[in-house]
């Protein structure tokens, strides 16, 4: 099976898998507990938060660890909510969030508060003078995020933390689609709090990061929480966190490496579909506002959950969307926000480049794509 869909999750990095069992056999200790085995766990851990510190631009103060990226999501955005800077229940949000925001999003508005769902223009992406005339003087939280698993299209946060700035609103940002392929670095220092997955960059499953501004004054989720400074209960994962730090650190040193790799990818596979690029429609942007290993695509007249099922069949594996919107009737979310409606929306489906694929891979599943839309258009 060659994989397409590293949007989806990566395979665990052997370093990092390796630096697992190491951690779970020589630092096993709770890093809570006031004994040496757990001081060693501890002082692990804390070296962890700094090496995110590092690899963020913030201070490690504002580092937590969680079981993932939802997780941090849910998390971060109640902190934030807790430590608001002004009165207010507006809440702006993008239309195409990760479930783990658009879920809480729609809880927060069963209690009360105003949600405004921004919608995406035709690239994918955010308009930033939509995102102004949306604010409200009641405006207390922006959480938009910054790459789109979909399409791949990256958001203006900074220029929108900048306005958020400006009229005292806290911003929150998932970072869970960019992290590890594109400088995040930039833009932590300008938001209040941000979102981390380790399984995106090749780190294992259920560990996360979520970095909030240590000047907010949070108040802890759940009262009586201990772990992580109050941020979350349970115990931490130690091993889990020194893997997807190792993964972080590989993720970064070859992050120019893979970004001209997936950039040739791309344009392998375009190449590869050129004799019915009039069939094909390619979503998202260029340049600097597009994940180079995100492309998100459709053929015209046919279902992606068919296109989907073909390319399994012939031995690629590809999605329509992210893992967690799998099983739903309803399109896309990208095809929703960016106004995209009945049968064109259930047309989309998304191909997804890591590490281990090859230029060959690539072109041969062009190829196979293009013979799918032959086969059907001769019918």
């Amino acid at each position: 099976m060659k994989y397409f869909d590293y949007a989806a999750t990566c395979p665990l990095d052997q370093d990092a898998a390796d630096i697992f069992i190491q951690a779970s056999t020589k630092y096993y200790g709770n890093s809570q507990s006031l004994h040496e085995a757990g001081s060693a766990s501890a002082n692990l851990l804390e070296s962890c938060r700094q090496e995110f510190a590092r690899l963020l631009g913030v201070e490690k103060a504002g580092i937590y660890f969680t079981s993932g990226g939802s997780e941090a999501n849910y998390l971060g955005i109640m902190a934030l909510l807790s430590a608001k800077r002004k009165n207010g229940n507006h809440i702006i949000t993008g239309a195409a969030e990760h479930s783990s925001v658009y879920n809480l999003m729609k809880k927060l508005e069963g209690e009360g508060w105003e949600i405004t769902y921004l919608p995406l223009n035709s690239n994918g992406k955010i308009e930033l003078a939509s995102f102004i005339e949306a604010v409200r003087p009641e405006t207390v939280l922006v959480s938009i995020q910054h790459g789109n698993p979909e399409v791949g299209t990256i958001q203006p946060i900074i220029n929108m933390a900048e306005y958020c700035r400006s009229k005292e609103i806290l911003i929150h940002t998932d970072c869970v689609q960019t992290f590890g392929k594109i400088p995040v670095a930039p833009l932590a220092g300008w938001v209040d709090a941000l979102s981390i997955s380790g399984h995106k960059f090749y780190g294992p499953k259920g560990t996360g990061t979520a970095y909030v501004n240590p000047k907010l004054a949070w108040k802890p989720y759940i009262d009586g929480t201990v772990h992580e400074k109050g941020f979350r209960p349970g115990t931490v994962n130690v091993p889990g966190i020194a893997a997807m730090t190792a993964a972080a650190q590989k993720a970064h040193s070859l992050m120019d490496t893979e970004t001209k790799r997936a950039i040739k990818l791309r344009e392998a596979l375009i190449e590869s579909l050129s004799e019915v690029r009039d069939s094909i429609e390619i979503f998202g942007t260029e340049g600097d506002e597009q994940l180079t290993g995100i492309l998100g695509m459709a053929i015209k007249g046919l279902e992606g959950q068919y296109v989907l099922l073909e390319c399994n069949r012939k031995g690629f594996a590809i999605s329509t969307g992210t893992a967690c919107h799998t099983g739903m009737l309803s399109p896309a979310k990208t095809m929703s926000a960016m106004g995209i409606k009945g049968k064109p929306a259930k047309e989309f489906f998304r191909i997804s480049f890591g590490r281990e694929t090859q230029q060959e891979d690539a072109v041969n599943l062009g190829r196979m794509l293009a013979a799918i839309n032959s086969q059907v258009s001769s019918v």
